[in-house]
């Protein structure tokens, strides 16, 4: 799996961040995760669950909402109705430069903001809750103690989880605006609800709400014992991986189905075959340019103009290159957040060493710049394991590659 950063405007013109988790092969489809109140797109829960669709075929954008994570705005400014605002200006920058998701996925307040904003992304055909509220009012109940000062003086610090938070009267007012269950009734998409029976946080009865409000197809599942925020990766990976099982039925449904074959198992066969070539064709009209399929992705290859190319794209050898600059990226990126090390980004560069031929490379140079709160054995360690990186030890240690000619 990789996983890359991202940037996007709320309908105030301030950034958002985001993280997008891509499986290792195609994407079987896209998915939209909101966190938790006052949380953010990097908390155990909403982590390993991402991780855990990816790993089954499913991308997914999670982000920060305004004033939260790494996203700009001011928390104390914010309401239900601006989360649901940056959920739908999360879903149009989808749309733009990846897909609009066709599974929204919402934990605790972002499972009610998902609910209330399912009716306003057609393209959605699932949509799954975690620990959600049936009321946004509900959250207030995390500060039911300071409510009074709040509506007498207009706003109060509370305390959330062990870190302060400026809650505003135009927050609580807000909250009365919103019927949840009335939009989940009207939303006609399916939906899967899950929640833990001994949710300390949002209670059980509120799944109940949820679920008895929804039309079919619906579904509820048990989280057992696990704990309001997933905090452990089990139970997150658990909710992930029933999540994606779940979500594919209707996916699926949504694809067009090709028509009857008697040679159906053949033919699937030979598609999975398919998927396992990365396969480069010449393109029609075109000296050199090469047009590729690798893991459902495309990309255009060419020759330098040099070379008699268009150079339409990098030529094989740059190609080369960059995988293996990016393969001991991802590798120490894998490392450092498995061994829990401070690593804020990693850059590889490669390139042929001055004199090479630059079509058969004999030495290449690797240049490593590391960002974070490191120490000297950390950042000699983590360039260690960037020279064990799959495709460093393909062009160092050799490979055999073997021809099978095609009838």
């Amino acid at each position: 799996m990789r996983t890359e950063t991202a940037k996007f405007q709320n309908a105030d013109g301030e950034t958002l961040a985001a993280r997008v988790d891509y499986p290792d092969g195609a994407v079987k489809a896209w998915a939209l995760f909101a966190h938790c109140f006052t949380c953010s797109k990097d908390i155990v829960g909403a982590r390993e669950i991402s991780r855990a669709l990816a790993r089954r075929g499913v991308a997914v954008f999670r982000f920060d909402f305004t004033g939260l994570g790494q996203s700009e705005g001011e928390f104390s400014d914010t309401t239900f109705s601006t989360n649901v605002a940056d959920l739908l200006a999360a879903v149009d920058h989808m749309r733009g430069s990846f897909e609009a998701p066709q599974i929204l996925i919402g934990h605790s307040l972002g499972g009610a903001a998902v609910l209330s904003a399912a009716g306003r992304v057609p393209e959605a055909k699932a949509v799954a809750t975690i620990a959600a509220p049936s009321n946004a009012a509900h959250v207030a109940e995390n500060f039911a103690d300071k409510t009074d000062v709040v509506k007498r003086e207009g706003e109060a610090v509370v305390d959330l989880g062990g870190r302060p938070f400026t809650i505003k009267k135009s927050f609580l007012d807000d909250l009365k605006t919103h019927a949840v269950l009335d939009e989940v009734a009207a939303m006609k998409k399916a939906l899967l609800v899950m929640h833990a029976p001994l949710d300390g946080t949002v209670g059980i009865s509120n799944a109940t709400d949820i679920f008895l409000a929804a039309k079919h197809p619906k579904s509820f599942v048990s989280l057992d014992d696990a704990d309001h925020l997933l905090t452990r990766k089990a139970d997150a990976d658990y909710a992930g991986g029933v999540l994606a099982a779940w979500a594919a039925r209707f996916i699926d449904a949504a694809a067009p189905k090709p028509a009857d074959d008697p040679d159906d198992a053949d033919n699937d066969a030979a598609a999975d075959d398919d998927a396992a070539w990365a396969v480069s064709r010449s393109v029609e009209g075109r000296v050199y340019t090469q047009d590729v399929r690798v893991q459902g992705h495309a990309m255009t290859i060419d020759a330098d103009g040099e070379d008699g190319g268009d150079a339409r794209g990098p030529n094989p050898t740059r190609v080369l290159h960059a995988a293996l600059a990016a393969c001991g990226s991802i590798t120490a990126q894998m490392y450092a957040r498995r061994k829990e090390i401070d690593l804020k980004s990693v850059e590889v560069a490669i390139r042929a060493a001055p004199g090479d031929d630059p079509h058969v490379n004999k030495t290449l140079k690797k240049r490593i710049r590391l960002e974070g709160d490191l120490t000297d054995a950390q950042r000699q360690r983590i360039g260690e394991i960037i020279d064990k990186c799959p495709v460093h030890r393909m062009v160092t240690e050799g490979v055999v590659v073997e021809r099978e000619d095609d009838d």
